[in-house]
């Protein structure tokens, strides 16, 4: 493990979450990760968050409590205020586990080559945080997210990039605009990822990071998700894109004759902890 973690900022975006926010902010600063920047950018709540905010305060960077414009918003204004040198932002009403901010921060502290971090395995809890599932994601890759086929299950596997899961660098933020896009009312973090595919290949781990907490109240609706994820994706007419059933094909063709790959393939990455060298490796191959 790295001696040197970098300092890592996270922002909550919040807003009349108080019975799951107390969690949200004891998810992370119970990790007592020691180079942590936490800002919690309140939209003006009329619950109990903000009493929660303050008894938390002495542990936070910055905390605001007024009306904004929304999530999106809150959270681009959160990072405006940030110094870190990694970026995250968990929601108010998700967590991270006990062990994300200390496996994040040596992952990119020894590989300055990995821009931006997610989980391949993702967890779904209820409203009390008790696990209900989990999911095993996709490596993702840059064609399959521009083809659109991995929105929903891609050969079995969820094909979503999980938000409360993903970190990047400051520096990727800043090529890619540094902001959330406000008019992407469910697909903030889509939008972003479209823009951070512009610039660098997402690399994923096995390890899970958060957990997402399905409690009936949560804006996500698939069916409307997906459809605004599908605009998002015309605004990049250059990308090369593959049908589900091109990608099947390829597939096959390639089991049968181990050919076409590095033609027809979409190069993944993803980091492994070495067990003799006490090291993180990041390996990239080509797939379909």
């Amino acid at each position: 493990m790295s001696s040197e973690l970098p300092r890592i900022s996270i922002v909550t975006p919040s807003y009349n979450q108080g019975q799951f926010l107390e969690a949200t902010i004891c998810s992370i600063l119970d990790q007592n990760y020691p180079n942590l920047e936490y800002i919690i950018m309140d939209g003006g709540s009329t619950d109990n968050s903000v009493a929660i905010i303050r008894k938390y305060e002495k542990h936070l960077a910055y905390w605001q409590s007024h009306k904004d414009r929304g999530q999106n918003h809150a959270i681009t204004e959160g990072f405006k205020r940030a110094t870190g040198e990694i970026f995250g932002y968990l929601n108010s009403d998700d967590i991270h586990l006990p062990w994300t901010l200390a496996i994040v921060g040596n992952i990119l502290a020894s590989l300055p080559e990995v821009e931006w971090l997610t989980p391949r395995v993702t967890m779904v809890i209820d409203a009390d945080g008790d696990p209900l599932t989990t999911n095993h994601a996709i490596a993702h890759t840059r064609l399959r997210f521009y083809s659109g086929v991995t929105l929903g299950n891609f050969f079995g596997e969820s094909g979503w990039i999980q938000q409360e899961g993903t970190f990047w660098r400051r520096s990727l933020w800043e090529k890619a605009g540094a902001h959330v896009a406000e008019d992407a009312y469910r697909t903030g973090d889509f939008e972003l990822w479209a823009r951070f595919f512009q610039h660098s290949l997402l690399t994923t781990t096995q390890i899970p990071l958060a957990a997402f907490r399905w409690h009936g109240g949560n804006k996500t609706q698939l069916d409307l998700t997906v459809a605004e994820s599908r605009k998002i994706l015309q605004a990049y007419p250059h990308e090369r894109r593959y049908s589900h059933t091109k990608f099947r094909f390829m597939r096959w063709l390639h089991a049968r004759t181990g050919r076409f790959i590095n033609r027809f393939g979409s190069r993944q990455c993803h980091v492994e902890y070495d067990l003799p060298t006490g090291t993180w490796r990041r390996h990239c191959t080509n797939i379909f």
